[in-house]
């Protein structure tokens, strides 16, 4: 089982990034799948969450309005769009499978002038 995210970085205040994660090993197209964080000091949250056929999805209110999650089951892939980034936002940012207990090893998004 592989979890590959890619596309953080360093961004300005306002500024967007998308962030991908490709998975392998696992029926993808069966798995719920979520994005969380961890910022420096403080507890993993999740962020935002879809399910297997994307049909629903639910954000953590500090994203709500400002990150989309999405998915192609064809490509095996979720991603994370997050605009109108603020510095609270740094935090390495995870791909996980909800159910299965699989977590990618992250990207670093960093916020910052």
């Amino acid at each position: 089982v592989q979890l590959v995210e890619s596309g953080g970085g360093l961004v300005q205040p306002g500024g967007s990034l998308r962030l991908s994660c490709a998975a392998s090993g696992f029926t993808f197209s069966s798995a719920a799948m979520s994005w969380y964080r961890q910022a420096p000091g403080k507890e993993r949250e999740s962020v935002a969450y879809i399910t297997s056929a994307g049909i629903s999805t639910n954000y953590a209110d500090s994203v709500k309005g400002r990150f989309t999650i999405s998915r192609d089951n064809a490509k095996n892939t979720v991603y994370l769009q997050m605009n109108s980034l603020k510095f609270e936002d740094t935090a390495v940012y995870y791909c996980v499978a909800v159910h299965r207990g699989y977590w990618g090893q992250g990207t670093q998004v960093t916020v910052s002038l």
